[in-house]
């Protein structure tokens, strides 16, 4: 442990005089306050309006008009006038102005309030009142010290500036950056308007294992643990799939989930090992029934946080409006760099048509991987608006159900906005025979070397032989919408506390 810096020393000192002197603001269980400062601020101007509506006759006399008022909050600035003190106090709905002077709250309390620092949390009552500058203001007339800040904050004019910072202590950038806490209101918001949609359409939220005996429902590495009382060693969900699609066999009809689930994989913009998922599962359903599950759901939640279709992006202006383009995913990849998927075979025929593409090192690629990075590369970036990229080949979409009519191409797709993939959605595979033979592919592929590949459950096998109803699935993540709606350019700005090394021990 490091030795504290001067200023969280001078701050300890304080903290120790007021306990000497019988003030410990630690030992205070609570406060109770009669208005949030937006309550207050609100109820400022009613007595406002309602003088208007009355003779409306010159100033407003506050002493008379005024109200006892009682808040709560973190003192963000103090401004020393000698005969007064004004402060401004931030709680979650905002800040309010306080003023402070000797005859109010009488002299010793004064010097006390003028000792304060800034972050201290504080409760104060009084009168309130605006100024003649307009500030709503509580004339304070008693105060208690709730918390002692020990710590300085960020100096006032620059904040919070260093990014890995933020992340990392997130406490503190919500405290000195109140433009990151909307972001979370937003992201509140969106999740309340998924539930409405799905319970409106007559959806059950559920919820299923977290850990899991047998990984599975997507491609991807899990985190593996270790149950002490089973002895056995269990996976954190990479996906809640297998698990809804085994409540629909039960004859739950509808079902769906938002919870996080956990991803062994690398972390950039766009990926987090920890991100929150939701799935949604409808019987007697299929993708075309998904594609319109999902222009609904993004309007709703689009209206819910921003009021509008339409939004900025990434300096593009996007809209919701649908009905969204549909394109296919190999003729999209045939039409922007002339290798047509369809007509190649082998893993070596795919990797020679690649050759004169920018797709990097491709000598541990197959066909499969060629097919992500040539659309990675040459298709995703154009699909700006709203875009479902339909018709995923069987060799990729180990879940999803044939075209009877094309059976190499199964009834999947992709919604795209803005350049990125928010979301996966099929006509779920309910034959189990077939479903057996493509989990056997993926155990190949396994035992070949791919970490991804999904294993044999067999359990979900048996479900599938009771019968799973024509059904239709999607999933999304969730932080992906926030940061559409929001115009968040990392994942890590809409996750309040993104995974990251640990922190070497820093005097700050």
């Amino acid at each position: 442990m490091l030795p504290d810096d001067p200023q969280t020393e001078q701050r300890k000192q304080k903290l120790a005089q007021l306990r000497e002197q019988g003030q410990d603001p630690f030992e205070i269980h609570a406060y109770r306050r009669s208005h949030t400062t937006a309550e207050l601020a609100s109820a400022i101007e009613a007595v406002e309006q309602e003088h208007e509506q009355g003779d409306g006759d010159g100033a407003i006399d506050w002493d008379t008009a005024g109200f006892e008022t009682a808040v709560a909050g973190r003192l963000m600035a103090l401004r020393d006038q000698g005969k007064s003190v004004w402060a401004d106090l931030h709680d979650a709905s905002g800040k309010i102005q306080l003023w402070v002077t000797r005859d109010s709250v009488g002299e010793e309390a004064f010097e006390s309030f003028k000792r304060l620092d800034l972050g201290d949390i504080i409760g104060a009552s009084g009168n309130a009142f605006r100024t003649r500058r307009g500030e709503p203001t509580v004339h304070v007339s008693e105060y208690q010290l709730l918390a002692k800040a020990l710590r300085p904050l960020p100096e006032k004019f620059h904040g919070l500036q260093d990014v890995e910072l933020r992340y990392r202590r997130r406490y503190l950038d919500l405290i000195v950056n109140p433009e990151v806490r909307e972001i979370f209101v937003a992201r509140t918001r969106t999740i309340r308007a998924i539930r409405d949609c799905f319970d409106a359409r007559g959806f059950q939220e559920v919820s299923t294992p977290m850990m899991q005996s047998l990984y599975g429902g997507a491609n991807a590495r899990p985190f593996v643990t270790h149950h002490n009382a089973l002895d056995m060693d269990m996976y954190l969900r990479i996906a809640p799939e297998l698990y809804l699609k085994r409540l629909v066999v039960g004859g739950m009809e509808r079902v769906y989930e938002i919870g996080s689930v956990f991803r062994n994989e690398g972390i950039d913009a766009l990926h987090n090992p920890e991100f929150t998922m939701l799935e949604a599962y409808q019987a007697y359903a299929d993708y075309t029934d998904m594609m319109e599950l999902f222009e609904a759901l993004l309007c709703a939640t689009a209206e819910a946080v921003n009021g509008s279709l339409t939004f900025t992006y990434r300096g593009h202006e996007i809209s919701l409006q649908p009905p969204w383009q549909r394109i296919s995913l190999m003729e999209s990849i045939h039409h922007a760099t002339g290798v047509d998927f369809e007509q190649l075979h082998t893993d070596e025929e795919a990797r020679q048509a690649c050759q004169q593409l920018d797709l990097g090192s491709m000598e541990k690629d197959g066909w499969a991987a060629l097919l992500d990075k040539c659309f990675d590369r040459y298709v995703a970036p154009d699909l700006i608006q709203p875009t479902f990229v339909t018709d995923y080949p069987v060799q990729i979409s180990p879940l999803a159900k044939r075209f009877p009519d094309r059976p190499h191409l199964t009834a999947r797709f992709e919604p795209f906005i803005g350049g990125e993939e928010i979301g996966n959605a099929f006509s779920e595979l309910n034959d189990p025979m077939d479903q057996r033979e493509r989990f056997e592919a993926q155990v190949r592929a396994g035992r070949e070397g791919d970490a991804e590949a999904h294993p044999m459950d067999e359990d979900y096998l048996r479900a599938l032989e009771y019968g799973l109803p024509p059904t239709g699935g999607m999933g999304m993540g969730v932080d992906r919408l926030v940061m559409l709606l929001t115009g968040s350019t990392n994942l890590r700005e809409v996750i309040l506390f993104p995974h990251m090394r640990p922190e070497a021990d820093t005097v700050d």
